[in-house]
């Protein structure tokens, strides 16, 4: 079992920067590196769609094309966190941001239905 709480949403100007963060708690017999990580985002009447995943060593990232060179994942496995630094923020950048553990391949990280564990979501408001 895996428990994982995201924080750091808010209310920005456009421009700005948020940093958000997710803490996994496990169970005994599990380790953090036992999971591929990502950030999703969904707003209202959309689907949930992938911002960012990182490997379990860090070796592989991949960011959705809309935030290429503004958004920056990362992981510390000591601390059993991954966070996602968001800079040069942009309106439609505004969602409900969800942080995600998968245990499988890790050419499942683009699919919202293989990962096992998710948060409860952080708001993040980008205003004009």
């Amino acid at each position: 079992q895996v428990q994982l709480v995201e924080s750091g949403g808010g209310l920005v100007q456009a421009g700005g920067s948020l940093r958000l963060s997710c803490a996994a708690s496990l169970s005994s017999g599990r380790t953090f590196t036992d999971y591929h990580m990502a950030w999703f985002r969904q707003v209202p009447g959309k689907d949930r769609e992938l911002v960012a995943a990182i490997s379990w060593h860090s070796n592989i990232i991949q960011y959705a094309d809309s935030v290429k060179a503004r958004f920056r994942i990362s992981r510390d496995n000591v601390q059993n966190t991954v966070t996602l630094q968001m800079n040069s923020l942009k309106p439609e950048d505004t969602a409900v941001y969800y942080c995600g553990a998968n245990s499988k391949n890790w050419y499942t990280y683009r699919l919202e239905r293989e990962y096992d564990y998710w948060g409860q979501g952080t708001q993040v408001t980008v205003s004009s």
